[in-house]
């Protein structure tokens, strides 16, 4: 039997009681940590990854086209189509500006209008990483190009228009699996679909991100 649940459907913060940790690697963005936790009177161990997080934006301009990347991803050994992003490995910059930034250096745009999309957690199982999607519209093309800062795979990020709904075919079709993408065009469609849904605005309160910073889980903040 299927047991019900009577309260708000909503996230929540209510962190388990926290017996150890112990750190057994530390990266170049993000560590890992050991942890043991007492969770509905067992104790139990689970490998967390301690992330910054990371903002995207799904660029959307007047002839309803979004804005992809294509972009290296060794982990996967894979070339991938995403949208804007970056992580948030710069203490105390906030996070819409992170954004704003990251869409000069990656795309070589800047966006007059700005919303927040969406907000989701990568892989909650074993990451603290939250993301935040940004809704950049009115885009203009710097005059010099994309401010290339990074190495390696963001050498060269050539970029493609793509109709939304095409992104969307390209989504549900297994053509596109990045996070960002998957979520950002399925929610940009989600709120094209419905004239009436306001969207929140740039500085809406993250508390997702709050409440990891609360929790020490933020490591670079």
């Amino acid at each position: 039997m299927l047991t019900s649940w009577s309260g708000p459907v909503r996230d929540a913060l209510e962190p388990a009681v926290l017996v150890d940790s112990e750190t057994v690697h530390v990266g170049g963005k993000w560590k890992v940590e050991v942890q043991t936790v007492d969770i509905a009177g067992q104790r139990v161990k689970r490998d967390i990854v301690i992330h910054p997080g990371a903002v995207s934006v799904l660029v959307l301009n007047d002839r309803d086209e979004v804005l992809l990347i294509r972009q290296y991803r060794q982990a996967l050994g894979m070339y991938l189509f995403e949208t804007p992003a970056g992580l948030l490995d710069i203490t105390a910059e906030n996070p819409l500006e992170a954004a704003q930034r990251e869409l000069a250096e990656e795309a070589g745009v800047k966006a007059a209008r700005w919303e927040t999309l969406v907000d989701f957690y990568n892989s909650p199982g074993g990451s603290s990483e939250a993301i935040r999607i940004y809704l950049g519209r009115e885009i203009t093309e710097l005059p010099d190009g994309r401010i290339v800062t990074g190495e390696a795979e963001e050498m060269d990020l050539p970029c493609v228009w793509v109709p939304l709904e095409q992104a969307v075919d390209l989504v549900l079709g297994g053509d596109l699996g990045n996070p960002t993408t998957v979520v950002g065009v399925l929610a940009a469609w989600a709120w094209r679909m419905d004239p009436h849904r306001v969207l929140r605005n740039a500085n809406a309160s993250w508390s997702a991100r709050e409440g990891l910073k609360s929790l020490g889980r933020l490591p670079s903040v």
